[in-house]
């Protein structure tokens, strides 16, 4: 083995264990998917080529973190915030109007569990990262500015040091204690915990899942609704019309989405740490093709929210095939 070869199986050896975890932190700041996979990437690049200079004086986890976090900044600094449609106006009352598209807007994303997650991870690490990747959270953090969100990020969610914090980002204690004084309190004034009050328990996220993915896959327009809380929300970017309560959200799904039973074939995953279903659309030659991503947000006993993503991408994200045969193929 060269030299330069022996560097880079060392470099590997050192650094590839922290690529699940930056990623989820990268999708933390910037609320995409997409956007955190190349950050990570460029954070990769980055370190390869200091690698001769980094002398130690940090963990190489913390010195990744710097890289990556500094990346993301300096990203932030040229795109506008990312956003659901529920955070762009008041819901739509007609049910049976044609919702309006607008490809423009920068979209939050789910996060596929299965890119952050592995079944040997210590369970107690995997709810962590699970409840720091809510899909109501990440929408939340995208409000605070980005030296403000990386602050909370590596405090609250990391656990690094106020002074870490500091050399991290360059800055000083007290500007760190300042910053996530003011991110704590806005996150307060956003709601961003007010979810926990009435946390669900996996069996009954599962079940209310299974529920969900029965209902749709008969058409079953009355379990649908029983599904839903009063209050339940349903978004479905690229779509800037959203809908909110029971009965509108029932009636659009109704009206115009479930079709008749058969024409939706739904599988269990986990999405940004919540139930979610990779759905497939029929097609006229009996097979299905890749559809998006349900994420829902439930109590211990309704769906309080349902937030659909387009896109095989997701689907395949999540360890399932862009295509299924029709029933009774291999």
């Amino acid at each position: 083995m060269t030299q330069a070869s022996s560097v880079h199986a060392e470099f590997d050896r050192r650094t590839q264990p922290f690529r699940r975890e930056l990623l989820a932190h990268c999708y933390r700041m910037l609320g995409s998917s997409d956007d955190a996979e190349d950050l990570v990437q460029e954070t990769y690049l980055r370190a390869w080529r200091a690698y001769d200079g980094f002398e130690g004086r940090s963990s190489v986890r913390t010195w990744l973190y710097q890289i990556a976090t500094n990346a993301c900044l300096s990203a932030l600094q040229h795109r506008s915030r990312r956003v659901l449609p529920s955070g762009l106006g008041a819901p739509a009352t007609d049910p049976s109007g044609t919702p309006a598209m607008d490809f423009d807007v920068r979209w939050l994303g789910p996060l596929p569990d299965a890119l952050v997650t592995d079944e040997s991870d210590d369970p107690a690490s995997v709810v962590a990262v699970r409840d720091s990747l809510r899909l109501a959270l990440i929408a939340c953090l995208q409000q605070l500015s980005g030296k403000q969100r990386a602050v909370l990020l590596l405090r609250d969610i990391l656990d690094f040091s106020a002074a870490e914090v500091a050399e991290l980002l360059g800055t000083t204690t007290a500007a760190v204690k300042s910053s996530l004084q003011r991110a704590r309190a806005r996150l307060d004034e956003l709601g961003a915990a007010a979810a926990d009050a009435n946390s669900p328990t996996e069996p009954e996220q599962r079940a209310l899942l299974d529920a969900y993915m029965t209902a749709f896959q008969n058409a079953d327009t009355a379990a649908i609704e029983r599904l839903l809380h009063r209050d339940a929300v349903l978004e479905m970017p690229p779509a800037t019309t959203w809908f909110a309560g029971k009965r509108t959200c029932a009636a659009y799904l109704t009206g115009q989405v479930l079709g008749t039973p058969g024409d939706w074939l739904m599988l269990p995953t986990i999405a940004n740490g919540q139930p979610a279903a990779v759905a497939y659309l029929r097609e006229r030659e009996g097979g299905y093709r890749a559809f998006g991503l349900a994420v829902l947000t439930t109590t211990d006993r309704a769906i309080t929210r349902i937030a659909v993503f387009g896109g095989a991408n997701l689907i395949t994200a999540c360890g399932f095939p862009d295509a299924m045969p029709k029933s009774g193929e291999p």
